[in-house]
């Protein structure tokens, strides 16, 4: 089993802590099938495959996923040169994860960690340059947050050396409110995909839970075209109710 990466540095108040939904998705990218099948799109002894590969995590949160990832990448890629990337619209959460991945990596042989962005989604990312994207979405029902406020509440206030309990409430909607059936986050996300992954190698791991309509979403992505792959790998929860969570792995089909 692969250790979990710290997040004891973390201020929690005002950044989403570690749950179940994050260790699915160490468990999933840690399976004997997961690595395998990334070995085989990844592994540098294919000559086809030897640009180092970027990896993408959108909503990094406590950084405890891309963490885990760029502390791993011998084990899960077959290859240590792989590029680590997050974004998100939390700056807060932004300087916590950059501190995550930083003491995850400290003492390996590690990816190059490049840094974690303050974005919107994958709003800042070139077209076509995602190997591997993992999305974590805000995806519980409620109503989402009141952006107009974000610029003041993304930012410590002039002379304070804290976040208010109002700012901090805010910060953590951003991670789990998600709109109608959760999916309002999620599905802005699905439109900006198709353009970022990489046409031929890239991949992309997608938590959804139960009130998502997994199977609805999987079905649409299989319908952007010819070659396009979407299938359950991980499943975590309650066997019934809109808590049982499913990891979605999304790929191009090369053979299709």
């Amino acid at each position: 089993m692969l250790p979990t990466p710290s997040t004891s540095h973390v201020c929690f108040d005002r950044v989403y802590e570690p749950a179940e939904d994050s260790f699915l998705l160490l468990d999933t990218l840690s399976t004997s099938s997961e690595i395998a099948f990334l070995h085989n799109r990844f592994a540098q002894a294919n000559s086809k495959q030897s640009t180092p590969p970027l990896i993408l995590e959108v909503g990094v949160g406590s950084g405890v996923v891309l963490a885990f990832v760029a502390g791993n990448t011998s084990r899960i890629f077959g290859r240590n040169d792989i590029l680590t990337l997050g974004t998100d619209i939390n700056r807060f959460a932004c300087q916590a994860a950059s501190e995550t991945v930083r003491k995850a990596i400290k003492d390996h042989d590690p990816s190059l960690f490049l840094d974690v962005v303050n974005a919107d989604l994958a709003s800042t990312i070139r077209a076509n340059s995602v190997d591997v994207f993992i999305f974590n979405p805000p995806y519980v029902p409620a109503e989402l947050p009141d952006l107009s406020r974000h610029d003041s509440f993304n930012v410590l206030s002039v002379g304070q050396k804290s976040t208010s309990f109002e700012q901090d409430s805010y910060l953590l909607e951003l991670s789990y409110a998600g709109g109608e059936d959760g999916m309002a986050v999620t599905n802005r996300m699905l439109e900006q995909l198709p353009y970022i992954l990489n046409p031929e190698r890239g991949v992309a791991y997608l938590l959804l839970c139960a009130q998502n309509k997994p199977e609805e979403v999987k079905q649409r992505i299989r319908d952007w075209g010819t070659g396009w792959v979407a299938e359950t790998v991980g499943v975590s929860g309650k066997k019934a109710g809109w808590e049982k969570l499913h990891i979605v792995r999304i790929w191009r089909n090369s053979m299709a």
